[in-house]
């Protein structure tokens, strides 16, 4: 059996091209998912940048969104 990929998170806040604050995947130091809530928006988004993401991932993904990053939008 392969072992699973190595994953990190990131959270982080974008203030230059939008501005909000999101939770971000990498596997094997790749980008490969974000979850944004854009506060000038005021829309959450789901961005995915690779198709093959194991579902627990996406599902870590949400679940950290969730608990880390305060659902308010911002003025």
């Amino acid at each position: 059996m392969a072992a699973a990929p190595k994953h990190s998170w990131i959270v982080a806040s974008d203030v230059s091209d939008r501005d909000g604050i999101g939770v971000e995947l990498l596997i094997e130091g790749d980008l490969v998912l974000e979850i944004f809530r854009d506060d000038t928006k005021r829309a959450r988004e789901v961005t995915l940048y690779r198709a093959d993401i194991p579902l627990e991932l996406v599902e870590e993904a949400i679940a950290r969104f969730k608990s880390e990053i305060p659902w308010d939008f911002l003025d």
